[in-house]
């Protein structure tokens, strides 16, 4: 259910907003009112949305779409951080040099390099709110998948730290744990890869974005005023701590 104006006078910048779970949350943000970027390698965005053409493993492309998206929508009050991939189905192993860089560049760096970017503007306006896309399989550790359970469980523990450093200034980061969600990232695993992550969800199903975007517009909004260095879990049952 949408909340109208929710969002009204709020800038927000979405990474991954192309696909996936960023483009329901950028989608969602600018249809409760927000002025919303995307930032993706795909120059492209849901309707309403700035389409920024970046790479979030760069930190300074990173730096430079932050400018460019403040200085066309507004600063920027909401970040979510939805950009990443799953690697390859690996075993251990078989994971070489470039691969575990490759997905821990874009999964951890990118997620650091982005928060870093707009912290200074929130903490001086005194309000931000900062929701990062982690996964259950930052908890629990998926088989065939050593870099990408790595590399979430690394967003999950940045958002604990970040959210104590900022914790009196009026800016909160919270982040998402979702278990396998529906989406074109799913393409990069193998069937059995993904079996295995469904077999676990006590719903028996896979989650959907929409799902997913619900729960991060209520942590980029107002309304979540008493959470800071969390994380939720959307997991269908499957999480157990």
């Amino acid at each position: 259910m949408l909340i109208d104006d929710r969002f009204s006078g709020r800038v927000a910048l979405v990474t991954g907003g192309s696909s996936g779970i960023g483009a329901a949350v950028a989608a969602r943000l600018a249809a409760e009112g927000a002025r919303v970027a995307s930032l993706d390698l795909a120059p492209s965005a849901p309707d309403r949305v700035l389409a920024l053409e970046a790479d979030v493993s760069d930190s300074a492309a990173v730096d430079a779409a932050v400018a460019r998206a403040s200085a066309e929508l507004g600063p920027i009050d909401v970040l979510v951080c939805s950009a990443g991939i799953s690697g390859r189905s690996l075993r251990t192993v078989e994971v070489d040099d470039e691969e575990w860089r490759r997905v821990l560049a874009i999964n951890t760096d990118g997620t650091f390099f982005c928060n870093r970017a707009v912290l200074p503007g929130m903490v001086e306006r005194g309000y931000g709110r900062i929701v990062n896309v982690a996964s259950i399989a930052g908890k629990e550790g998926n088989p065939m998948a050593a870099a990408y359970s790595s590399s979430k469980a690394a967003v999950i523990a940045l958002t604990k730290a970040v959210g104590k450093d900022v914790a009196r200034t009026g800016v909160l980061v919270n982040c998402v744990a979702p278990a396998v969600i529906e989406t074109p990232i799913l393409g990069g695993m193998t069937q059995q890869h993904v079996d295995y992550m469904v077999e676990r969800i006590p719903l028996g199903r896979m989650g959907d974005a929409e799902e997913v975007a619900a729960l991060v517009a209520w942590l980029a909004s107002e309304e979540c005023s008493f959470a800071t260095g969390a994380t939720f879990d959307i997991s269908g049952g499957r999480a157990v701590y």
